[in-house]
């Protein structure tokens, strides 16, 4: 596949010119879809590219923001990239200091904020971003309540396109003309800063070049064309949604849909049927586990034809449709009419031509369950350093338990201890300011990715993060991952820890799915009032033994989980616990639970 040889503002510009009117954007606003067209998408931010050149940015300059997912975001994405400035992203749900970090560490000079609770963050950290110049609110109640002398520092987004309507009435199109012929694929146009799960975050910046190399692998192994539709609601900060809201959308020119919020995926899915959709593992557990427990509390009927139907398909989870037999057609065309198809309009997805999960493992048996189903899942691969997807599944060849072979463009090979490299001109431009984590790397041109891989049939399969493995006291090398995931297939369990390095048998640290087995607890009538209410109940402490007993049943004697500690409350970012992406930070966490750790080892 070749695409044109522009950036994504300058890909803007071009799809606004081949097809003014046709819809690029959907957004929901008061329970009502508001059709965005290219030439509006093209006008608006070229509003908002001059409206932050009036505040004094230029080419280089970098720009913040600090949002939900909405048109907001990618206007400002757009507006500031056709300034030949740089979008920096931050995570909605990072605390004051994480957000103090990310802008000031970025040298970020205007910053883009939702509503009054992110430019709150932003007022209390302005002590450590001596170059910021503006924030900007979209969402402008509460204004009121600033100081004068706060009220000076702000702008509302609708001043900021006002503002660049007025220049462009006056100067006309030759300020944002210049900086798009000046444009080059090197010039860098994001920076993604990774969610620091082993320290600070690293801001990676990614060229134009890198953007417009991963999309023809993207495009070819997900079989994506000019008629996909997506609805975007993971962050816009994290790569994985870059690639299907700017990245794929500008140089094919398909649509994408803003729901109102994180909060209604399941309401918006439902709505826009999407003919693609992102899922990351955790969307998928929830998914599952809320279909498996309404199934179990279901009539006995119903039940009967949900356990038939799963049972008759289960052998085409892994079967290429234009290899099913007459009869194995005529079984799941029973199963899809009597369940299925029910079940597919229940989740959203039944419009999908592709479903993907990606950016952190999935159990086997989730991907498996929901090909069962009907829906087309594929387990996908990528880093933000590698710009996104560099491997995945297609739709009629998957192999579970793997993330597919390498896309178009990407080579790769198998380093010391079997650790994967990649190259290519996806490979990120390096870390800002920081040349050694750059030189770590990026070595010979081959993007050290740090994970653990095995090859298998051409497909490649993770076996963990190279600093995860764990050495057990009696010299066996275990994969954390292989552990928690086989654990993580249950509906109950939300998060497992596995903990071995240096010890003589494997324990773990469980959080459950608080949802799920308080939809257990209530159907059987047991009272409880909070989160350690629930998990200190002798039954709940029987339930998920009983789960961890399943998943050992499944793993090598060595990896089974001897001892579980259940955690009391919920692992939290604020406390460090987890990442801005709910990536567990295996440091703190071991360090805020040492005391639990050491008396699972207690004889």
């Amino acid at each position: 596949m070749t695409l044109p040889e522009k950036t994504l503002p300058q890909m803007l510009r071009a799809q606004a010119q081949r097809q003014p009117t046709a819809i690029a954007i959907r957004q929901k606003d008061f329970g009502i879809w508001q059709p965005i067209t290219w030439a509006d998408y093209l006008r608006r931010a070229s509003h908002v590219g001059l409206g932050l050149a009036s505040l004094g940015l230029s080419a280089g300059s970098h720009v913040g923001v600090l949002s939900e997912n909405r048109i907001e975001w990618v206007l400002a994405q757009m507006g500031t990239g056709l300034i030949g400035a740089v979008t920096v992203g931050v995570y909605p749900t990072s605390p004051t200091n994480e957000v103090a970090y990310v802008l000031g560490h970025a040298d970020v000079e205007v910053v883009v904020c939702e509503d009054q609770e992110q430019a709150d963050k932003v007022l209390q950290a302005t002590a450590q971003l001596p170059r910021l110049r503006r924030i900007v609110i979209v969402e402008t109640k509460g204004l009121a309540s600033y100081t004068p002398a706060e009220r000076e520092r702000i702008t509302s987004f609708a001043e900021l396109e006002a503002a660049g309507a007025a220049l462009q009435a006056a100067e006309g199109d030759a300020r944002i003309d210049a900086a798009l012929a000046a444009q080059r694929l090197d010039d860098i146009g994001l920076m993604i800063y990774t969610s620091g799960s082993t320290g600070a975050p690293k801001g990676a910046m990614v060229s134009w070049r890198n953007i417009r190399a991963v999309v023809p692998g993207i495009v070819d192994r997900l079989g994506l064309d000019a008629h996909t539709t997506h609805l975007s609601y993971l962050p816009l900060c994290h790569v994985a949604e870059q690639m299907f809201t700017s990245f794929v959308p500008l140089y094919l020119g398909t649509q994408v849909n803003f729901g109102e919020s994180i909060r209604t995926v399941q309401e918006d899915l439902r709505e826009v049927a999407p003919t693609m959709f992102l899922g990351v593992p955790r969307i998928w557990e929830k998914l599952h586990a809320a279909i498996s427990i309404k199934m179990q509390e279901t009539g006995g009927l119903r039940r009967a034809l949900y356990t038939r139907a799963l049972a008759a398909c289960a052998p085409l989870a892994e079967k290429p449709r234009s290899a099913w037999t007459a009869g194995e057609r005529l079984r799941h065309g029973l199963a899809y009419w009597t369940l299925l198809r029910a079940l597919q309009n229940f989740i959203g997805l039944r419009r999908a031509a592709v479903a993907l999960t990606g950016a952190a493992p999935i159990p086997p048996d989730v991907v498996r369950f929901f090909r069962t189903l009907g829906v087309p899942l594929v387990e996908v691969y990528g880093l933000t350093e590698s710009t996104g997807m560099v491997t995945g599944h297609r739709r009629d060849a998957v192999q579970i338990g793997t993330v597919g072979p390498a896309t178009l463009g990407v080579d790769y090979r198998l380093g010391a201890q079997d650790e994967l490299q990649i190259r290519g001109d996806m490979v990120f431009a390096g870390y800002y300011k920081n040349p050694e984590a750059t030189a770590a790397a990026i070595q010979d041109g081959w993007l050290h990715t740090g994970d653990v891989v095995r090859e298998e049939g051409g497909h490649i399969r993770i076996v963990d993060r190279l600093k995860d493995i764990m050495i057990t006291a009696g010299g066996k090398n275990l994969t954390p991952s292989e552990i928690e995931n086989t654990m993580k297939a249950s509906p109950y369990i939300k998060e497992c820890i596995a903990i071995g390095e240096g010890r003589k048998f494997v324990a773990a640290l469980v959080q459950i799915d608080y949802e799920t087995v308080a939809q257990w607890a209530e159907a059987r009538r047991l009272p409880f009032t909070h989160f350690r209410s629930l998990v200190e109940r002798p039954e709940v402490v029987q339930l998920i033994d009983a789960e961890i007993a399943k998943g050992n049943a499944r793993l090598a004697q060595v990896s089974q989980v001897r001892k579980v500690h259940l955690l009391v409350k919920e692992l939290d970012h604020d406390d460090g616990e987890v990442t801005a992406t709910m990536k567990v930070r295996r440091g703190s966490v071991h360090k805020a639970y040492a005391a639990q750790i050491e008396t699972l080892y207690e004889r």
